[in-house]
């Protein structure tokens, strides 16, 4: 185990869910799900969650991102592995605004953007995009789709229930 890590029971129970506190809720995701060792890993990781915890994951991952530095940064990062799972969340949230934006930088990325860091890189600089657009209308979005996701985690609360080990950082 890494230094400054350690085994944690974790439980997310209806408390923890209605405390709209998206990231609790998805903490055992957050802290067991790799985005920085490739795509087998990724799903890999992802195998003992619900589809609505990886929705929700990909979305906190997204937004994290792009309010950090835009959609260059996102797809710059290990975090773009996340990008088709941020839109189909999107969808699956209602948040129809948020799909398109997505559905939409990858379409300025040749329509796929490739899982592998590296590959997604060279897309980035053969097409050489500009993002600003689409960062100003995600963040004009951002209100209204978190409304939406605390209405989705609600909806599908079971989805989110959770008792077991998580090896997170001590200070946690």
């Amino acid at each position: 185990m890494l230094k400054g890590m350690e085994v944690k029971k974790i439980v997310i129970d209806d408390n923890i869910i209605n405390s709209r506190d998206v990231q609790s809720v998805i903490q055992p995701v957050w802290w067991s799900v790799s985005i920085y060792d490739g795509e087998e890993r990724y799903e890999s990781d992802l195998a003992p969650f619900t589809l609505p915890q990886r929705y929700v994951f990909a979305i906190q991952w997204y937004q994290a991102e792009v309010n950090n530095g835009g959609h260059c940064q996102f797809y710059d990062n290990p975090t773009g592995i996340v990008w088709e799972d941020a839109m189909n969340g999107f969808i699956a949230i209602g948040a129809k605004k948020n799909a398109d934006i997505i559905k939409d930088s990858a379409a300025r990325m040749g329509g796929k953007p490739s899982k592998d860091q590296v590959k997604r890189q060279e897309q980035m600089d053969k097409f050489e995009q500009d993002f600003d657009e689409l960062d100003t209308r995600f963040y004009e979005s951002e209100e209204e789709m978190t409304e939406l996701l605390f209405a989705y985690i609600e909806a599908n609360s079971k989805d989110f229930i959770f008792t077991g080990e998580v090896i997170m950082p001590v200070e946690f």
